[in-house]
């Protein structure tokens, strides 16, 4: 290991290792203030920055597990320069190894390899604080919001410089084989041993609002419940999806990956713009005004035909309605523009949050308190409109405005302005390319048309006629609707199609399109092997 190319290998990993002590270390920190990890700052702006499409295929093909996958690919981008680094900062030396220069006389050749190797590390890091100070964040202050990013880009400069000034001995008496394996190892040791410190204590201890915080909050008694479900809305058929979905199975499609934990204690709403009185609204001040408990299916945009991204909860909030009778909305407002504490911007129809909808500000899912997931501690849920115009989560701005006056964070990226959700309708059982048996067969599946409800669902084998299934009872015309629906399944491969009709009597189209620019549409259908 004593030639250039084993001083190179020795820096590489180094480098590797300064990096993820370096990264460790801005993980703590980002812990404690509830500023962006330098890698999540990264990714939001990635995540902002990419076309339409990459965002498109990313939902569509990775569905949740496209957080991870970036944070990962970020993790290993940064990891290879960095081993890069290294090993031109420790191997930047490329004369004999048996030759040193005259100690206390540094080689130029080294002293700018490792220079180059400092830069390197320094400039990712500025990368680090670049994006965190300019982008979407969920850190108020402007220190909570750069400190893991300045914490980042000092421990990298640091650590890299330690890695690669400890291959080389100080003099040849000491290792005359050029390479000071002992110093080099308890340097690499040191850091890998402080990062993982850094980083298990992260994980193990609770820093910023946590469980206990979100625990704290008491869920309000509604003053106009919704009573029990209906008998019969849950189809009696295993493997359909459950009438009201748990809140740890309910989609969730946003932008961000670090989750924001507010404290409710420092939450405040601002409600202003075009009405005649503003208002700013603690927690408190909001769930004293009448609370409202409702059963609403919502569906994202992104979701593609049959796609899983569309969940139903009970939900308990205040209406937003009564909250902007209470400010007083001036003549020729036509919008809203709501913004979550991350500053992620969502434009909705003023129409839709007056029509007699019942268009909230939620405040509880399912009987707990919102999940840090989904909102905490207050969110925006509007039936009838897909998320992307309605559903802000972790909000802290409403604004009364119009829509020739501002762009929302997705219109600008190329989706509609407005956004009615679809009549849409899916096959859960049985899944694609199963095997049944021949003889009585079942298909169920839910149908969703919120603010107009489901008539009625059909099912086609194959060729044959449209034959109306069997319909689950109806919660409300905003919630899902189950559907089952019994053939004589005959051997051999066939392909079953559902369509839906809504409340106003209009069916379901069959025409194809993509989920942009304001959702899917086309019928789902599934092929099943009959033996």
């Amino acid at each position: 290991m004593g030639t250039s190319r084993g001083r190179q290998a020795a820096g590489a990993v180094g480098g590797v290792v300064a990096a993820g002590a370096a990264l460790s270390f801005g993980y703590l920190v980002a812990a404690v203030t509830g500023g962006p990890w330098p890698v999540d700052a990264v990714g939001v702006q990635i995540i902002d920055w990419s076309p339409g499409p990459v965002k498109d295929f990313a939902v569509r093909e990775l569905g949740t597990a496209d957080r991870p996958l970036l944070r990962a690919g970020i993790c290993v981008v940064l990891a290879l320069v960095a081993a890069a680094a290294g090993a031109i900062g420790a191997g930047g030396w490329g004369g004999n190894p048996r030759r040193l220069p005259p100690p206390n006389r540094s080689d130029g050749r080294d002293r700018r390899a490792q220079a180059v190797a400092v830069g390197i590390a320094a400039g990712l890091g500025v990368v680090g604080v670049v994006f965190a100070a300019f982008g979407r964040s969920a850190a108020a202050g402007v220190v909570d919001r750069l400190l893991p990013a300045i914490v980042t880009l000092v421990v990298a400069v640091l650590a890299m410089a330690l890695v690669v000034r400890s291959p080389r001995p100080k003099t040849e008496a000491e290792q005359p084989e050029g390479f000071d394996r002992r110093r080099f190892l308890v340097t690499v040791a040191g850091l890998a041993v402080a990062g993982a410190a850094a980083w298990s204590t992260t994980r193990v201890a609770s820093f910023g609002p946590g469980d206990a915080v979100r625990a704290k909050f008491r869920v309000p008694t509604p003053a106009d419940a919704a009573g029990p479900l209906p008998v019969g809305v849950q189809a009696d058929v295993p493997g359909v999806s459950r009438f009201v979905t748990p809140n740890a199975k309910f989609y969730r499609v946003d932008t961000l990956l670090q989750v924001p934990r507010i404290d409710p204690d420092d939450w405040e709403l601002r409600i202003h713009g075009m009405v005649n009185q503003e208002l700013r609204l603690s927690l408190g001040d909001l769930v004293e005004r009448r609370l409202i408990e409702r059963d609403i299916t919502l569906t994202c945009v992104s979701n593609e035909v049959g796609g899983p991204y569309v969940s139903t909860a009970r939900w308990i909030g205040i209406p937003i309605a009564d909250i902007l009778a209470e400010a007083g909305v001036r003549s020729g407002a036509d919008a809203v523009k709501s913004t979550s504490i991350d500053g992620l911007t969502i434009g909705t129809p003023l129409s839709a949050l007056t029509d007699g909808r019942d268009a909230i500000f939620a405040v509880a899912m399912n009987g707990e308190p919102l999940p840090f997931e989904h909102g905490f501690p207050v969110r925006m849920v509007v039936p009838g409109l897909y998320g992307y115009v309605s559903a802000t989560k972790w909000i802290v701005d409403f604004e009364v405005t119009r829509f020739q006056d501002f762009s929302a964070y997705w219109t600008d990226r190329g989706w509609s302005v407005e956004a009615p959700v679809k009549t849409a309708s899916r096959i859960d059982v049985p899944k694609g390319f199963a095997t049944i048996k021949a003889g009585p067969a079942v298909a169920a599946g839910v149908a969703w048309a919120q603010q107009r409800g489901i008539r009625k669902v059909e099912v086609q084998v194959d060729s044959g006629p449209w034959q109306e299934a069997t319909l689950a009872a109806e919660d409300t015309i905003d919630t899902w609707r189950q559907w089952t629906f019994r053939w004589d399944a005959t051997p051999g491969n066939h392909k079953l199609t559902v369509r839906a009709t809504d409340g106003d009597g209009d069916l379901q189209t069959a025409q194809r399109a993509a989920p942009r620019p304001n959702g899917s549409s086309g019928l789902h259908n599934t092929v099943v092997m009959v033996e």
